[in-house]
C-alpha cells in the first residue's frame, strides 16, 4: 500500500522537520530504547519524504527508487544494548543511506503515544475502537470501547452493544489484512478494550487491571495464554507490523501538509 500526498514543490531543511516533530511528539518526555529524531543527516533539502515502518535495507532502496530526500520510520537504528559496531547488515544499511544522501528520521515511543497521530490512536480509528483515555508509563496503553458493527435497523431496535471476541477478530482480519491470534473464550462479549501496538504483550496484566474485556497488541508470548484463561480477559495478537503501519503514515501526511512537501508511504509486507 503506497500513498502519495500533493506535490507543492517546496523544500525544507530536515533539521527543521526534526525540531517540529520533537515538539509535536514531545520526544523529550520519553525514556526510549533508541534516539528519536534525525538519526542520519543527509545532504539535500527535503522535498519528498518517504515513510515506512522499519528502516530495512529494502525500504531504503525503495525510498531511493522513489527519489526521496528523507526517510521517516518508526523503527530506526542505534537501539539500547545492541552491538554498536557497523558491521554486516548494519554497515550495509548505513553505507547505503550515506551513499544516497538520504536523511533518516525515526520516532519510536513518541510515535506510539501521540493522542491523535500516534500508532495507538490511528489503529483505534481503523478498527472502530472509541478511545476514552490512556494509561501506563508514557500513556502507552489506550483504552476505550468497541464500536459494534450494527445495521441502522438493528440499532433502532436496541440490538446489543457488545461484540464477541471472535467477531472482533474477524473485523481486525478484514481491516488489517492479517489473521489475528486470539486467546481466551471466543464468545466472550467485548465492550471495554485496551490496546497497544507492536510488541506490548508484556503489558497484558496492566491492561487487565483497567477492567477491560480484551487486550489487543501486535505480538504474543507463552504466558499470555495462561493470563487470558485465568483472568477471563481476551487477548488478541494482530501482528507487530500490521498494527504499526498507521501512525507513521499520519505523521508523514501531517509533516507534508505543514511544510508543503510531498509524502509517500511505502508498506513492505512483514508476516510478524
Amino acid at each position: 500500500m503506497n500513498t502519495l500526498s500533493p506535490c507543492p514543490g517546496a523544500a525544507v531543511d530536515p533539521v527543521a522537520v526534526e525540531r517540529y516533530l520533537d515538539d509535536l511528539l514531545q520526544s523529550a518526555r520519553f525514556r526510549d530504547y533508541c534516539p528519536n529524531g534525525l538519526q542520519v543527516e543527509g545532504v539535500r533539502p527535503l522535498r519528498l519524504l518517504v515513510s515506512g515502518v522499519t528502516a530495512s535495507l529494502a525500504l531504503i532502496e525503495a525510498a531511493i527508487d522513489r527519489g526521496a530526500d528523507a526517510l521517516l520510520v518508526h523503527h530506526g537504528y542505534f537501539w539500547r544494548g545492541e552491538d554498536a559496531r557497523l558491521r554486516g547488515m548494519r554497515r550495509a544499511r548505513i553505507a547505503r543511506l550515506l551513499e544516497s544522501g538520504l536523511s533518516l528520521l525515526a520516532y519510536h515511543l513518541p510515535l506510539d503515544a501521540h493522542p491523535r497521530l500516534g500508532n495507538n490512536a490511528q489503529l483505534g480509528v481503523r478498527l472502530g475502537l472509541r478511545t476514552q483515555g490512556f494509561a501506563g508509563e508514557n500513556d502507552l496503553i489506550a483504552w476505550g470501547e468497541v464500536e459494534p458493527d450494527r445495521l441502522p435497523e438493528a440499532a433502532a431496535l436496541g440490538a446489543p452493544t457488545t461484540t464477541a471476541l471472535s467477531d472482533l477478530a474477524a473485523r481486525i482480519e478484514a481491516r488489517l489484512g492479517r489473521t489475528p491470534l486470539i486467546l481466551g473464550n471466543p464468545a466472550r462479549a467485548v465492550r471495554r478494550i485496551a490496546w497497544c501496538t507492536g510488541g506490548a504483550q508484556g503489558l497484558f496484566e496492566e491492561a487487565i487491571a483497567l477492567g477491560v474485556d480484551a487486550f489487543l497488541t501486535g505480538e504474543v508470548s507463552e504466558q499470555n495464554h495462561h493470563l487470558a484463561i485465568e483472568s477471563g480477559v481476551g487477548f488478541i495478537a494482530a501482528g507487530h507490523h500490521a498494527t504499526e503501519r498507521y501512525g507513521v503514515q499520519a505523521v508523514g501526511d501531517h509533516v507534508a501538509a505543514h511544510f508543503g512537501i510531498r509524502h509517500v508511504f511505502i508498506d513492505l509486507p512483514n508476516p510478524v
